[in-house]
């Protein structure tokens, strides 16, 4: 008798165990695809054609449109682009620019890409610290908080520090842009120049490329 009653139990205990099991997974997916689709920034300003390109689909970008992590985004020509990621992050992009938000996690940082155009990094004094790199075809960009403009200047692609610092890998080689320096890449696979000041007139350019 209490074998049978053993035996006859068994059965649904595992279904409950199977139920919660299946309830608990179901509620971990629920969850993941709320992560995935949280927003990792907002759209601030636009000024012609900008888009966004994500798993097969392109999208249009409007002031206040969400920006996710893997986004593709892209300006057109005469275009411009600034987005805020998380609370304290702001990216410009100036025409004909393409930057992928390869991860990015409020307040931790994250990754980009920049695969061609003109970028503005402005993080401000006081912002909690997040480590951000941005990659591009001529090397790597270590950021700190900082402001920062990465792109196409006088020729080559230019990297200037208004505050903060930046560490600039490319070529296998390093260099460490303080305030006020820039240093130049020639080519993809060539190192940094030596950090330098860049004149009124180049700093100004770069500037007024990407607003």
């Amino acid at each position: 008798m209490t074998d049978n009653l053993q035996f006859s139990e068994r059965p649904g205990l595992n279904r409950r165990r199977l139920f919660q099991a299946l309830a608990v997974a179901l509620g971990a997916s629920k969850w993941s695809v709320v992560v995935a689709q949280s927003p990792a920034g907002v759209v601030r300003e636009v000024r012609g054609s900008v888009f966004a390109d994500a798993n097969g689909q392109h999208r249009s970008l409007d002031f206040s449109s969400p920006i996710f992590a893997n986004d593709h985004l892209g300006t057109g020509a005469g275009a411009r682009l600034m987005v805020l990621l998380g609370k304290d992050t702001t990216l410009r992009l100036g025409e004909n620019a393409r930057l992928v938000v390869d991860r990015f996690l409020v307040n931790a940082g994250g990754e980009l890409r920049l695969e061609s155009g003109a970028v503005l990094f402005d993080r401000p004094p006081g912002s909690p610290p997040a480590k951000m790199q941005i990659r591009n075809p001529y090397g790597l960009i270590a950021v700190r908080g900082t402001r920062f403009f990465a792109g196409p200047s006088n020729g080559v692609f230019g990297v200037f520090v208004e505050h903060g610092v930046v560490n600039v890998l490319a070529g296998r080689g390093r260099v460490t842009v303080r305030a006020g320096e820039g240093t130049n890449i020639a080519r993809p696979g060539a190192r940094p120049t030596v950090p330098a000041p860049w004149g009124e007139p180049r700093i100004r350019a770069a500037y007024e490329s990407v607003h």
